[in-house]
Formats: structure tokens, sequence, C-alpha cells
């Protein structure tokens, strides 16, 4: 017929509806892109909560005070994470001064640098390695730097890792258990605990995070298979049906937290980095560490008291340096947060 287009557009579906309530984690969160919602991250922050994807630098104040930096010194974040305890000391060493950045996490680390290079801190300023803290007296020495004037360790996982179900932290979201902190090196959590006779990850739990249960654990989950973190969860859980729920979460918690651990040999990295650190300080400077369980605390303890003993430190924390109220109101995860500081 004359009136009829000889071309007519091709039919298009209507985009299907979503739902209210998205399902993936990357559509779940806005706060997972803070320059297009500014507002959704400053409400999730002022009620107590760690956006998505991001991690809040925690006892920055009390470190700043360890620390003292100042214009012109060479200072060492360990474990650069999301940068918050970088973004706070680089401008405090200027002009002049250097802070040499350590990080192992080829996901995030990028990111980082890409933020604090967004922010002016330029190759002059601010050196960033990819390291294990183990790896610092290599790191200082392929940077020229006899040693730093002040040294940070932040033993905790950051948030940005805890919050990415693709990483295999989570307790809440499903992802693959693998919890390596580069993923391209060492076997996952899957693998570790498909392999682990009952007595040996009964051991695991007692010494890398004080499970109080952990040999009904270990028999009910050492040598099994979980795709899953949320299957390796609901089996924790299982596994103690006579206690709170509560108590149930903290089980999988600690458990959780023990498994990284070994995964990513994290005590044998620290031992590492204590046996050094004196060396690696430049003479009145200062180490600051924060640690986020009992076991990590208790190494940094003796090792300070120790390397006091021997002469390697001049001075040492006399009681740890918690948290205040406020901040852990505004930001739980530091509640389990302790300071220790020791100077050569």
């Amino acid at each position: 017929m004359s009136g009829e287009n000889p071309n007519p557009e091709p039919h298009r579906r209507r985009p299907r509806y979503a739902g209210k309530y998205p399902r993936r984690f990357e559509e779940k969160y806005k706060e997972l892109a803070p320059e297009k919602y500014p507002d959704t991250v400053a409400k999730v922050i002022s009620s107590g909560k760690t956006p998505a994807g991001a991690h809040l630098p925690i006892m920055v104040r009390e470190i700043l005070d360890v620390l003292a930096p100042r214009p012109g010194a060479i200072m060492v974040d360990c474990t650069l994470g999301y940068g918050g305890h970088a973004r706070e000391i680089l401008p405090l060493l200027q002009p002049d001064g250097r802070l040499l950045g350590l990080d192992v996490d080829p996901v995030e680390q990028p990111r980082t640098e890409a933020r604090l290079r967004a922010l002016g801190f330029g190759p002059e300023t601010l050196r960033i390695r990819r390291s294990n803290f183990a790896g610092l007296p290599a790191a200082l020495a392929a940077e020229s730097l006899a040693g730093a004037d002040g040294i940070l360790a932040d033993l905790g996982v950051s948030s940005m890792q805890i919050d990415t179900p693709a990483r295999g932290f989570s307790v809440k979201h499903p992802g693959p258990l693998d919890m390596r902190m580069n993923p391209s090196r060492g076997q996952t959590a899957a693998a570790l605990l498909a392999r682990l006779p009952a007595e040996a990850l009964a051991d695991l739990l007692r010494e890398n995070s004080d499970e109080p249960r952990a040999t009904p654990l270990a028999e009910r989950l050492a040598g099994r298979t979980f795709g899953l973190t949320t299957d390796f969860a609901a089996a924790i859980r299982a596994a103690l049906p006579d206690i709170s729920d509560d108590e149930r979460d903290r089980t999988v918690r600690r458990v959780f937290q023990a498994l990284r651990i070994a995964v990513n040999e994290e005590f044998t990295a620290l031992d590492t980095l204590l046996r050094h650190l004196p060396e690696c300080l430049n003479p009145g400077g200062r180490v600051a560490i924060l640690t986020f369980h009992s076991g990590e605390d208790r190494r940094v303890k003796k090792s300070f008291q120790a390397a006091m003993r021997e002469g390697r430190y001049s001075r040492i924390a006399d009681e740890v340096i918690r948290a205040s109220p406020e901040e852990c109101r505004a930001n739980p995860r530091a509640t389990s947060a302790k300071l220790r500081w020791a100077e050569r």
C-alpha cells in the first residue's frame, strides 16, 4: 500500500524492570559511585556505617600524634589500603618530605594510587610499591632510603575487600571462597579447607582467632569443599545449633578471620616485619601498628618488649591506645582496634 513504510524499524523489547531491590552487589549500593551519589555517602557515614567499597581510616588523630609527620620527613605506610591514613600524612610532609606506600593487593592498589595522584601527590612526594609489608627492607633499599622517620602498619583488612563479594571475604554476600589479598598467588580458602585434617583446622582456629569451639567446628568442616562464602557461613552455623544467633554470627566472623590469616600467611609476614622494624627506622624514628585481634596484638607487644630489652628501641608504649567512644560510634570497625608504638 502507498502509505506503508518500506523500511519499518525492527521491534524492540521494552527494557525489563529490574525491581526495587537489585540483587547484584554492584547494583545494590549507590555509594560504590561516590562522585555520583555524594549525599548517599554522607548519609551512610553519618549513620555510623562504612560506605560499600570504601574504607574509613581508623584512629587517624592518634596515629598522627604518635608519628608526628613533619616537613621533609620520610614516612612509610606499610598497608596503603584505601589511602585514608596516607591522605592525612602526605600534606604534613611538605615541603620536601616523602611517603612510601606498600600494598600487596593488585586490585585495589591502582585505584588508591589514582585517588592520591588526583589530589596532587606526584612521584616526587608519593612512591608506591606492590609489596607485602614483610618486604619493607627491600622496598626501602629499592628507593635508596637508609631508613624512615615514621612507619605505619594498619593490620586490618580494608572494607573494600570485606565488602566486595568477588574477593571471597564477605559473610553476607555470596562469592567464591577465596580470601587471597593477591588473587594471583597462593591457595584459596576453599582449597586450604578441603585439604586440612580436623586436628590441624582446630589448631588454626585457636591460634588465629581464639575460637573457643575450635574442636567441634573442625570436626564438622575439615576436608569439605565449599564453593561459596555463604555456603561456608551456613555450614558454620549448622555446626553449632545450641547457641544464640548472635554468638553464632560472632563465630562465623572468627572462623572467616582465622582462614583469611592462614591463606595470606599474615602472622608469618607480621613476624618478619617486627623482626626488621628497628633497623628500618632512622634514629629517633617511630613505628605505629594498628591491630584488630589478640593474636596480632600479642605478637606486637612481645616483639616491642623484647627489642626494648635488647636496646633496639629506646621507648615503647606503656599502654595500648584505643579508639575514642565517639569514633567507635561513628565507625564500629574501630571498636576492636589497638594501637602500639615504639621508638628507635
